[in-house]
Order: structure tokens, then C-alpha cells, then sequence
């Protein structure tokens, strides 16, 4: 079956203003305001992937009985375009969105969605949309593709009928704090994700069932909670949406460590750029189990100098106390290191277009 990658286009009949859109570039938080336009494309077993269309930003018409809202056939990914030096818009590493968003979709028994009709639908909208990138340092344009079952029937199996939704937002920073450190709590009661479960894919379920951990996170006094193993919970996983770094030493010799992907981990695309730009720099890169014992062991004795968490949202963030039910300690003073900074620099300056990009990580969208 041949995929076309050609859109059709439906213009919004009531953008955004002029005066409405300037208001929300200079304050655009995070997935807050969306832009004018989205994209659909529906499956069907018939017909493949079919009637791919950027149309106005509005409601979708669901059946009560989609298969979506009682089985929970939905992945999705997170990717940003940022406006460049040059004026040019480019996205960072869009093609392996594009892979995990086809994983996520095997593993929830869905359709695969061909990579190059992810990555057109990609630069159709921000062709559409251009005025919508943020020109600001740390701004960019939040692009959210997701996919949802949609036959209407209440059947327990997978799905016929699919939709591929993508939208847009204007996003500053995650952290109001910037490169604040945050303060995370250890769940101990609740996990993640489990051997042989969907850790690694990105449906929208894993989310649902985090949110009563981050909340517990926050009424703690915390802004984030940190996932450990879902079988004798010693051993750390990710901090709530994002993949953890451990820095132990410092200068030339500092060691970045970050947990194995064991298959209940989200294989983050910031967290392998990460591992290839800490090996560039001369540091030593590890992958393998981190124990809470020698977090809060190594915290203590100052062999563990930093820690930061890293995805798509919040770029690189500080981590700088850790709370659990037994107490609490802290990394590095609370304050971000010297890793964590060089590390930081480096990623949003290639983003930027500021500093050079080795490995052809920017993809221009338009």
C-alpha cells in the first residue's frame, strides 16, 4: 500500500490576532495556548493511513463507545521546534520521535504510522504556523503528535479505526525556576512501570497512573516524584516524566552515570544525546543500576557531586534535595554543577544553531 505524504489544507477562518498572538509569545508557558491549525490523518484496515489534512485547531467528534475511551489505545511523543540563528525552524531529532512513536504503537497493538508521513506531517504544520515559533532564547514551538483508537464498538480487542492527531504550542520554560535545582520525592508505594508492562512505550495510561504519585510528590513539598523499580523499589528508574544523570567526581574526571534501559524505562531521545555529548567532552559515561542506598550514600559523602534530570519538556534540570519517608538529603549544596551546566549549554546551543552540530541532529522544518 503506498503512503502519500501530500496534506490537505483547510484554513482557520478565525486566527489568532495579530495583537492575541504576540500577548501569548511573550508569556506562552507550557501547553497552555495552541496554534491555529492541526493535523489529522485516519486508519482504517481498507484503506492505510489516508485523508491527511491540516485543518483548523478545534474539537474532535467521538463516538461514546470509541475504543479509545474504555481500553486505552493512545500513544503519543513530545518533540520542539526552535527558531534558529538564521531564522530557520528546525526540530531535534524528529526521525527518532518518529521510531518510538511506531514502538509505542506495536506495543499498544496499534498501527504503525510510516516515518516519513510523521515527519511530514511535522513540517506541513509549521509551515502553517510559522508565525506561532517563539523567537525568545529557551522558547520554542511544543509539537505534540498522538494517535487514539477510534471504532465504536465495545469490543475487547484491538481496534480497526485510528486517528493521528498532531497539535501545537508555544512553550517557554517547564520550570518556572529555569536551571533551578527542584527537590524530588522517593515513591516508595507506587511504581511506574513494571517488567514486561508498557514502561517503555509512550501511552497515555503511564500518565494516568502517576499522577497520584505526584501529587503525594507535591504534598510533600516536592516538585517531582522519582519512579524506582517495581520490584523491591531500590533501585532508581526516572524522575516523573524525564530520565535521571548522576554525576560523581568532578572536572576531567567526573563520571555521568544514568540507570540501563531495562525495558521498563521510557528510552528518552534527550538521555542518548546526553550520553554522546558527556563522552565528547571527555567524560566517562556509564549506563547501569543505581541504588537509592548509593544515591543518598554518595550525596552524603560528596563523592556524588551532582544529579539532573533531562527529556524534551525541561531540557536539562538540577536536582538538588531528595525527600522520602525517612528523610531527606542533599546533592551538590542545592545548587547546579558544573556537569549539568556545560551539559545544558551545550544541547540548547545546538538547538540554537549557535554551536556546531556533529552528529545532524537539527532538522529543518521550514
Amino acid at each position: 500500500m503506498t503512503t502519500s505524504t501530500s496534506f490537505a489544507e483547510v484554513a482557520n477562518p478565525a486566527p489568532a490576532t495579530p495583537e492575541h498572538l504576540a500577548e501569548v509569545l511573550a508569556d506562552p508557558r507550557f501547553g497552555k495556548y495552541f496554534t491555529d491549525h492541526m493535523v489529522t490523518i485516519e486508519f482504517t484496515p481498507e484503506r492505510g493511513w489516508h485523508n491527511a489534512t491540516v485543518g483548523p485547531h478545534q474539537p474532535l467528534t467521538l463516538s461514546p463507545c470509541a475504543a479509545v475511551l474504555h481500553y486505552g489505545q493512545a500513544v503519543f511523543e513530545g518533540l520542539k521546534a526552535y527558531r534558529r540563528l538564521d531564522g530557520s525552524v528546525a526540530s531535534f531529532r524528529p526521525e527518532e520521535n518518529a521510531t518510538r512513536f511506531r514502538a509505542s504503537a506495536r506495543r499498544l497493538a496499534m498501527p504503525e504510522l510510516p516515518d516519513e508521513l510523521f515527519l511530514a506531517s511535522l513540517s506541513a504544520l509549521v509551515a502553517r504556523d510559522e508565525r506561532w515559533v517563539p523567537h525568545a532564547e529557551e522558547h520554542s514551538l511544543y509539537l505534540r503528535p498522538l494517535m487514539i483508537s477510534t471504532s465504536a464498538d465495545l469490543l475487547v480487542t484491538p481496534a480497526r479505526d485510528y486517528l493521528f492527531v498532531l497539535v501545537a504550542s508555544p512553550a517557554g520554560a517547564y520550570y518556572p525556576g529555569g536551571v533551578t535545582p527542584v527537590t524530588v520525592w522517593l515513591s516508595h508505594e507506587y511504581s511506574r512501570a513494571a517488567p514486561g508492562g508498557t514502561g517503555s512505550a509512550k501511552c497515555a495510561g503511564n500518565y494516568a497512573g502517576a499522577f497520584v504519585a505526584q501529587r503525594q510528590a507535591v504534598e510533600a513539598g516536592c516538585d517531582q516524584v522519582v519512579w524506582l523499580d517495581a520490584v523491591d523499589r531500590g533501585r532508581v528508574e526516572e524522575m516523573g516524566v524525564n530520565n535521571l544523570f548522576f554525576v560523581f567526581g568532578s572536572g576531567p574526571d567526573a563520571r555521568v552515570v544514568t540507570p540501563g534501559l531495562t525495558g521498563s524505562l521510557l528510552p528518552g531521545i534527550t538521555r542518548d544525546s546526553v550520553l554522546r555529548l558527556a563522552g565528547d567532552l571527555g567524560y566517562r559515561v556509564e549506563e547501569r543500576a543505581v541504588s537509592t542506598a548509593e544515591w543518598e550514600r554518595a550525596a552524603r559523602s560528596g563523592d556524588l557531586t551532582e544529579v539532573f534530570a533531562c527529556g524534551t519538556a525541561a531540557v536539562i534540570t538540577p536536582v538538588g534535595t531528595v525527600k522520602h519517608a525517612g528523610g531527606q538529603f542533599v546533592v551538590g549544596g542545592h545548587q547546579p554543577g558544573p556537569v549539568t551546566l556545560r551539559l545544558r549549554r551545550r544541547l540548547t546551543a545546538i538547538h540554537r544553531g549557535s554551536a556546531p552540530d556533529p552528529y545532524d541532529w537539527m532538522c529543518r522544518l521550514c
